[in-house]
C-alpha cells in the first residue's frame, strides 16, 4: 500500500501547473491514489487596488477559475485519471492548506515558477511559506528547463534554427 493515497493537484492554467498536473498525474497513476485537482485565482493583488474590484463581476471571477479547473479535469480524464475538482478565490497560501486539510490529503503537488530575488521581492512571493502551512508531503515540480539563445550568436547570424524559445518570464 502507498504512503500517498490522497493527492492534491494544484492546476492554475500556466506551464508551471501543466508540469504540476502532468507529473502529479503520472504518480497518482502509478500508485492508484485518489486525485483531487484545485484551482485557485488569487485575489491578492485586488486588495492593493480595492476600486478594481467592485468593477469585475464576481461571476466572471468564478467562471474563469472553474473553466481552468475544466481543462485541468479534462487533460487528467484524457490519461485515464478520475479526479474531483475543487476551486477557490484567494490567496493560494491560504486556499491550498486549507483544501489539503479538509480533503486529509498525504501529498499535495505544485509547480515552481523560477524568478531572481528582485523578483519575489518586488512581487512580494513568499512561496515557502506554503511548506510551513501543511502537514503533508509536498511536491514540488520543475518541468524541464527551457534554454534562451545567445543574443550574441543571434546578432552575428548564427542563430540555429530549431532553437528554443527564449523563455519568458510572468510575474
Amino acid at each position: 500500500m502507498s504512503a500517498f493515497n490522497r493527492i492534491l493537484l494544484c492546476y492554475d492554467g500556466t506551464r508551471e501547473g501543466q508540469h504540476a498536473l502532468a507529473d502529479g498525474a503520472r504518480l497518482a497513476r502509478d500508485l492508484a491514489a485518489q486525485v483531487h485537482v484545485l484551482s485557485v485565482i488569487n485575489n491578492s493583488t485586488w486588495v492593493q487596488g480595492a476600486d478594481i474590484t467592485s468593477a469585475i463581476p464576481a461571476n466572471l471571477i468564478s467562471d474563469s477559475v472553474k473553466s481552468v479547473l475544466d481543462e485541468g479535469l479534462k487533460k487528467l480524464a484524457a490519461k485515464g485519471i478520475h479526479a474531483t475538482g475543487h476551486f477557490a478565490i484567494g490567496d493560494p497560501l491560504d486556499q491550498i492548506p486549507h483544501f489539503a486539510k479538509e480533503l486529509n490529503v498525504d501529498l499535495i503537488v505544485v509547480g515552481h515558477h523560477k524568478a531572481g530575488r528582485l523578483a519575489r521581492w518586488w512581487g512580494g512571493r513568499t512561496d515557502g511559506l506554503l511548506l510551513d502551512r501543511v502537514s503533508c508531503s509536498v511536491l514540488v515540480t520543475m518541468g524541464p528547463e527551457v534554454e534562451s539563445r545567445e543574443p550574441e550568436a543571434e546578432n552575428a547570424g548564427h542563430a540555429e534554427s530549431g532553437a528554443a524559445a527564449p523563455r519568458v518570464e510572468h510575474s
